[in-house]
């Protein structure tokens, strides 16, 4: 499949700032393994859930009788700066798709897309890696993209910048609107989570599907195909 250069720019952007957020975001949890919901949120009280590893931190109870090197300082600074490095990537992706046609002409489902049949079809044909008839995503990678450009990544932003107190004393709503601070950590954690399935799964697809024709066709911009990957 065809790429223009700056759907490739923002493409391998987008995958440093993920790779970079993910690393200081692992690094973030580990001083405070236990979520919460609501506002409040510390060692005194019960955790929604915790992850059973050992903290960074030694005030902070998780069964172990060690505590992790605490890295939090330069994985929060990583992690502010990846993030408005990926919302700027994203922002820019966003506009070159609408005005470029991409989005209407290969990401958004085409008439009669939607039925039930149309979408098993789709599911069945991506599990046996069938060619669609033409050099496009088929039904299930652009209800895919759909979902990750429009949903998940709105959603891991705006539970991002409910945990900025700058932020937040700005534009109260931001918070308040998700339940408070812990709830809206929570539910980046999760977000965070779908996002990482999403890639794995997306590398392994592509993987499958020809690495070496996927990847010169993502650098290049073009490159010629014999499965169609996610």
């Amino acid at each position: 499949m065809r790429h223009s250069a700056l759907i490739r720019v923002t493409h391998w952007i987008t995958t440093l700032c993920f790779l970079a957020l993910l690393v200081s975001g692992v690094e973030i949890v580990i001083s405070h393994p236990r979520f919460y919901w609501g506002e409040d949120g510390n060692v005194l009280n019960p955790p929604l859930f915790k992850l059973p590893i050992p903290a960074s931190r030694s005030s902070v109870p998780t069964g172990y009788l060690y505590v992790l090197p605490d890295q939090n300082g330069w994985s929060r600074y990583l992690h502010f700066q990846a993030a408005w490095l990926a919302v700027l990537t994203g922002v820019l992706y966003i506009i070159h798709i609408v005005f470029s046609g991409y989005l209407r002409r290969d990401l958004l489902p085409r008439e009669g897309d939607l039925s039930w049949r149309a979408i098993s079809l789709a599911i069945a044909n991506h599990i046996r890696f069938k060619r669609p008839s033409e050099e496009s995503y088929n039904l299930l990678q652009r209800i895919t993209y759909l979902a990750v450009i429009f949903v998940l990544f709105p959603l891991v932003i705006w539970t991002g910048l409910a945990m900025s107190p700058a932020f937040v004393s700005a534009v109260p709503v931001t918070v308040t609107a998700l339940g408070g601070q812990e709830s809206a950590r929570t539910i980046h954690f999760f977000v965070s989570l779908f996002l990482l399935l999403f890639l794995v799964v997306h590398v392994a697809m592509v993987c499958r599907a020809g690495f070496t024709n996927r990847m010169r066709a993502m650098i290049t911009g073009r490159a010629g195909t014999d499965r169609e990957g996610m």
